[in-house]
Parts: C-alpha cells; structure tokens; sequence
C-alpha cells in the first residue's frame, strides 16, 4: 500500500518532523512553498501541516484530495473551518505544545511591562540615567496585586500559577466557567467581564479570535480599567481595538501594555511604537526551538492518527 503524502509549510523545525516522515511520504522546502506553488501542488496530497498561509476557500479547493488540515500551533482562525468540514476535510489544532511557552512569554511580557523595562533600557541605551526615587520612573510591584485573566484555558491557567507564585491573587472571565472544585485547586475566582476589567491591576488575555471576541477590549473598556492598570496580550491580535490602545496609552486612562500580538501585524502603527509605556514583541510566543518543536511532534502525531487509524485527534471543526 502506498503511503500517504503530506505537505508541510512554513518553517518548521526538522527535529519535529521526524516521525512524521517515517510513516508518510512528506515534502517540505520552504524555499519554494509559496502561496501560488501551494495552490497548484496541494492537490496531489492527503495532508496538510499548515503554517504562513491561510486556508481559506481558495486553497481549500485546490486541495481536492485533502482529508486532514492540521494548524501547526493553537490558533485556527486563519483556516476556514466551516468550508473544509463542508468539503469533509477534518482541522485540527496544536493545543498542548503551545501551553507553556506562551505562558512563559506572557508572564515575561507581564513583568516586563509593570517594571517598565522598555523605558529603562532606552534611557540607559541612550546614554542617560534616571533616579527612579521619583515617582515618575517608577513601576509597579505585583505582590498583592489583583490579575484578571480573560480567558481561563490551557494557558491562562498555566499564567495564573506563574503570577501566584509572585502573591498575586487571581480572578477570570471566561463564557464556560470552572467547576467550583478547579477554581478552588487553582486559586481562582469567577468574576463578570465588567468586574474583571474594573478590579484588576494587570489583565491577561488568552481568548481565541472569534466574533464575539473580536475587538472586546475597547476604548469603553479602557475607559473603565483603573488608571493604574497593565494589559498583556500574547493571544490574538485582533482581541483588542488597536486604535482605541493607543489613545488609552497616550492619555494615561491605563498605566502600560504588554503586546505579543497586533491587530494590523506585521504592519504596526508608528503611534504605537514610539509609546513609551509599551513593550512589544513579535508574535513569539513560541519563539523557542524546544516549543517550535513541541508543536510540530503535536501537528505530527495529528496527521499520523487520522491518516493511518483514522482517529482525529484536536479536532476543531465536529
């Protein structure tokens, strides 16, 4: 029996990809994986391990042999499941190999924001020095402090334990709340969005995009924060109005933000960037070849269950 071909996209550790090639026939160069390549070869595989492209329609169709789509980390939104359920296509997603080094980015981009390492280190780069006994320059503590998680899943759990281990006392928001017995093994408390916003010192978000979380942190929103409070988004960009960030960072009706993730990325906005009171990073969140890894075992043993036994594995799309 022949085997079964997948394609990969992207750049992808080949460390990951190991076992994946040993039970398929896989073809991977992303030297010449372009968008237009892609549409005119995908029809000649079974499988897709998809990363830097979107699935949308288009590709979708030139896909007229595929059975199984895998995103090459947690997030589907550049895949449009609905249409490939519809063409019987099964999506799946990376949720495990993500967890924690994008917690670890979140917690850093935590620290670093309350602390305000971005303006230091301009100072010092600069030239200069600040004495940070004035008030002015300095940050805030996270001992005591109040973190509101939006998004209480795989990661945002894995945040909460990092900052409880700094004493900070934690409170969510999520549509499916916890059972009563979790929040208590977790340390944490069940609060309505409007609650979360005004209480917190820091806010993490860990939703995925959706439309009913799309653009849910506003200026209404900001507009309510305490003037003292952090936002950190190392989830989907597109989660916060960039807009009304930068007029909320630019008038002081929050104190800073810590950004993994844009809604225009990679195209920032010049307003953003020369904000002081916000640190950024480029959407790497899994920037790290033990996690890159990770994630493409995950992807991997996604493609190896269904193509071979038949059995989805992290299907996003039932």
């Amino acid at each position: 029996m022949s085997k079964a071909k997948v394609l990969v996209t992207g750049i992808i550790p080949e460390q990951g990809l190991k076992e994946l090639k040993e039970t398929f026939d896989v073809f991977y160069d992303p030297e010449i994986e372009t968008r237009d390549w892609i549409l005119k070869h995908l029809k000649e595989y079974d499988g897709l391990l998809l990363m830097g492209t979107k699935a949308d329609k288009e590709l979708i169709d030139a896909g007229s042999n595929l059975k199984i789509i895998t995103a090459n980390g947690v997030g589907f939104d550049h895949i449009d499941i609905d249409y490939a359920k519809s063409k019987g296509i099964v999506v799946s997603n990376c949720p495990t190999g993500v967890r924690v080094p994008t917690a670890e980015m979140t917690f850093a981009l935590i620290l670093a924001t309350v602390r305000r390492l971005y303006l230091y280190d301009k100072i010092v780069r600069s030239g200069n020095w600040v004495d940070v006994s004035e008030q002015q320059y300095m940050g805030m503590s996270l001992q005591g402090k109040t973190l509101g998680v939006y998004g209480m899943g795989r990661i945002g759990s894995e945040v909460a334990k990092f900052c409880q281990a700094l004493g900070m006392n934690v409170i969510y928001n999520d549509p499916h709340r916890l059972d009563e017995e979790l929040e208590q093994k977790l340390g944490v408390k069940y609060v309505d969005f409007d609650t979360l916003i005004k209480e917190a010192d820091v806010i993490t978000l860990h939703a995925p995009a959706l439309p009913s979380t799309t653009g849910v942190f506003n200026s209404e929103v900001f507009d309510k924060m305490k003037d003292t409070a952090y936002i950190v988004n190392a989830a989907r960009g597109v989660l916060i109005k960039q807009a009304d960030l930068i007029d909320a960072l630019k008038n002081g009706k929050i104190a800073g933000a810590g950004l993994d993730v844009f809604e225009t990325e990679p195209n920032i906005p010049e307003e953003l960037r020369k904000l002081d009171n916000v640190i950024m990073s480029p959407h790497a969140g899994t920037g790290t070849l033990e996690a890159r890894t990770a994630i493409a075992e995950e992807a991997s043993k996604n493609l190896i269950s269904y193509l071979k036994d038949g059995k989805p594995l992290n299907q996003v799309n039932k």
